[in-house]
């Protein structure tokens, strides 16, 4: 299935917060050249709650045929109601996305009996291989292990995000679902850590900014080797942290727009990076040679 580092690709915009097809363009190809190994389309770090539905489709259509098949395209594609995590998700199938990103339903708190019927629903209507995924950090909701496990045993929930950050929590799904579905590391300064209890790669933040190094250490460290991995890790840890120095993904549109690479177009209700951290991410693009 999927593996590797697998950028949680911004949505490009224009200072006055409309979409920007021709910064779209080059972030694929910046990606697609240094070696990222899929794209994650309008998930959060894609401003996915401030996207209106058809603006969602759209990006995600937009970035499948940008990518003409050269490597997967996985479509956030989740929402706190069932009926609207469905339609998202065929929607983001017509328009040809190869997966689905599966939110946990967020605000209202369901129990995990709900989580389980809300993924189970969202599989059993759509057919595409789908991947879960668990930020309680955002969404006040904690898809436990235990919950996970019985999702494996839905032939196409392949796999699970899982954004606490915590090692044992995901050294715990591993033992539990291994077997049966990739695990994922959804906080770039622990996704070594995960890879290395047995995770299949990293859904990536910092990967926008620093695509090869991403890819190298998510590789290196899959195939098993800890030194070369770690090395890379150790040089990308002053960035993991400058791009979490205000909510994300503030501060990594400011880096793409500090690379040249889009304009620093964000909407409310976020806003641009302040100003006090404008050194704090160059220094740390600096670092790994990005400016």
């Amino acid at each position: 299935m999927y593996q590797g580092s697998m950028v949680a690709l911004v949505t490009p915009m224009h200072g006055d917060g409309s979409l920007d097809d021709a910064a779209l363009a080059r972030l694929v190809e910046f990606h697609i050249e240094n070696g990222t190994d899929a794209i994650v389309s309008v998930g959060t770090t894609g401003e996915s709650p401030t996207l209106s539905p058809g603006e969602h489709i759209d990006v995600i259509r937009r970035t499948v045929e940008l990518v003409a098949g050269r490597i997967p395209v996985l479509a956030g594609a989740g929402g706190n109601a069932t009926t609207e995590a469905i339609e998202l998700a065929r929607a983001a199938v017509d328009v040809g996305a190869d997966a689905t990103l599966q939110v946990t339903p967020y605000y209202n708190k369901p129990t995990q009996e709900g989580l389980y019927r809300h993924f189970a629903a969202v599989a059993e209507a759509v057919s595409c291989p789908h991947i879960l995924y668990n930020v309680p950090g955002r969404t006040s909701v904690d898809l436990l292990p235990e919950t996970v496990e019985r999702l494996a045993a839905i032939e196409n929930i392949v796999g699970i995000k899982e954004a606490t950050g915590d090692p044992a929590r995901a050294r715990d799904i591993i033992e539990r679902c291994g077997d049966r579905m990739a695990v994922y590391s959804g906080e770039d300064p622990t996704a070594l850590d995960l890879i290395f209890e047995g995770g299949r790669g990293d859904i990536s933040v910092t990967a926008n900014v620093a695509p090869r190094l991403m890819h190298d250490m998510c590789m290196l460290g899959i195939q098993g080797d800890r030194e070369a991995a770690q090395a890379i890790d150790d040089r990308l840890r002053p960035l993991h942290a400058a791009l979490f120095c205000q909510t994300s993904p503030i501060p990594v549109k400011w880096a793409l727009a500090e690379m040249g690479l889009m304009e620093p177009g964000i909407r409310l209700p976020l806003v641009p990076l302040e100003e006090r951290y404008h050194e704090t991410v160059r220094e740390a693009l600096r670092a790994i040679d990005a400016l």
